[in-house]
């Protein structure tokens, strides 16, 4: 039997608690409480009030999708309360929803994925990261060539697919890494896994982070190998993002600092750089991450699952692909009972986004769009409307208060509204 010091290392009492030392004494049951936090990347749903200065005038991710595929249906999703969300015309509305409900707008300027995932983490960033929509400057350019001692190709906007259908072959001839970037706050390399072995990407990789500073300083480098022959290249799972770090305290960094665990699925590790984050899961997909993440909800101990899922964003809102989009909705709403059924009495589940990225309009970038809230506890009461948030902070707020790790400098958290009983 585990004594009394043990257990009080791996679980809470449930009301009148104390903290000390890292530790909680009171009287009431022993209670474990977790955080489980999902990001469907890029399901955004309705364009924000400011969506005309970044051009995203009619962007709607989610209702476009629904409105271009009316027999697309995500039943599990509706039950959760997701039609019932402000905005939402194009589901139903469950009469009796299972989670509270709402959606949060975006605070932060910009509309990338690290600023959408840093504010839900307790950030509001007061200016965008710096983006390159005539390639990087000569000097940059020039400067990377001198450090890794290889000529460069490309250097200017484009999908990481077709670059490399592009100019793969010159790169398999020459041995000179391809440069490109997106819309997005991003310095890409993409190099032949025989022509460039993947350590010596990262190496260049780590280069161009040091490189990239000041004004110049990118929200991510990111490695992008891949294998293949000409005309069927294709990219490989040893992708690697080279991150900034956050410029203050994150949920992630208070949880950790309280002795907690925060267990990252996904490219989460990337995106805060690895900091605060006690273990991290690559996925190669998102199925492979609700998989992850359903391994990790069965294990026993307090703190916080971050999960993002990729392929709504990166395989098909990048590319344009409704019908893609609306394959992986489905399919995340159909593991949804499982993800559900897997929670423990007082585990929290939020389910949310980071941007959008309306795969129906001409644009192939990021949309400034307000993105779903849906939290669900076997331990809240269900249906309650928790309307329009100003900012994502408030899902790391709530999180943050939940577990007792203490205040994010950004957001109001609704704890209260989720009348949770332990």
């Amino acid at each position: 039997m585990l004594s009394e010091n043990a257990l009080l290392v791996c679980f809470h009492f449930s009301k009148g608690n104390k903290r000390l030392n890292g530790k909680y004494k009171g009287k009431g049951r022993w209670t474990m409480k977790r955080a489980v936090m999902i990001v469907m990347d890029g399901t955004g749903v309705g364009e924000l009030p400011d969506s005309h200065r970044y051009g995203d005038e009619g962007s709607d991710t989610l209702g476009n999708i629904l409105r271009s595929l009316p027999d697309l249906r995500l039943p599990n999703l509706e039950k959760l309360g997701l039609g019932n969300i402000e905005g939402i015309k194009a589901l139903p509305e469950a009469p009796k929803p299972m989670a509270c409900f709402g959606r949060m707008a975006e605070a932060s300027a910009g509309k990338d994925t690290t600023t959408g995932h840093w504010e839900i983490a307790g950030i509001i960033m007061d200016r965008p990261f710096p983006t390159y929509p005539g390639g990087f400057p000569e000097k940059i350019i020039a400067e990377f060539e001198r450090l890794t001692g290889r000529k460069t190709l490309g250097n200017y906007p484009a999908s990481g697919t077709e670059i490399i259908k592009r100019l793969g072959d010159e790169h398999v001839r020459t041995g000179y890494p391809i440069i490109y970037t997106s819309a997005d706050s991003v310095f890409q390399i993409a190099a032949h896994e025989d022509v460039i072995p993947v350590e010596s990407l990262y190496e260049m990789c780590l280069i161009a982070r040091k490189l990239l500073r000041e004004e110049h300083a990118v929200a991510r480098v990111i490695a992008r190998p891949f294998t293949g022959k000409s005309g069927s290249y294709r990219r490989t799972d040893a992708r690697r993002d080279f991150s900034v770090d956050p410029p203050a305290t994150t949920l992630l960094d208070l949880v950790s600092a309280s002795g907690m665990e925060v267990k990252a699925v996904g490219k989460i590790t990337d995106i805060f750089n690895g900091r605060g984050i006690t273990e991290s899961v690559k996925t190669h997909d998102n199925r492979d991450g609700v998989m992850k993440t359903l391994e990790l909800i069965g294990q026993d101990f307090e703190g916080l699952i971050f999960t993002n899922l990729v392929d709504f964003d990166m395989k098909y809102g990048h590319r344009n692909d409704v019908h893609g989009f609306a394959r992986a909705l489905a399919e995340f709403d159909e593991v949804l009972p499982q993800i559900i059924d897997s929670l423990k009495p007082h585990d929290l589940l939020i389910i949310t986004a980071d941007h959008g990225c309306d795969p129906t309009t001409p644009s192939t970038d990021h949309s400034r769009e307000y993105v779903p809230l849906l939290v669900y506890s076997k331990s809240a009461a269900g249906g309650r409307n928790l309307g329009t948030r100003k900012t994502f902070a408030d899902a790391g707020a709530t999180v943050a208060e939940y577990l007792g790790v203490g205040l994010l400098k950004a957001g109001t958290s609704f704890l209260d509204k989720l009348e949770i009983k332990l």
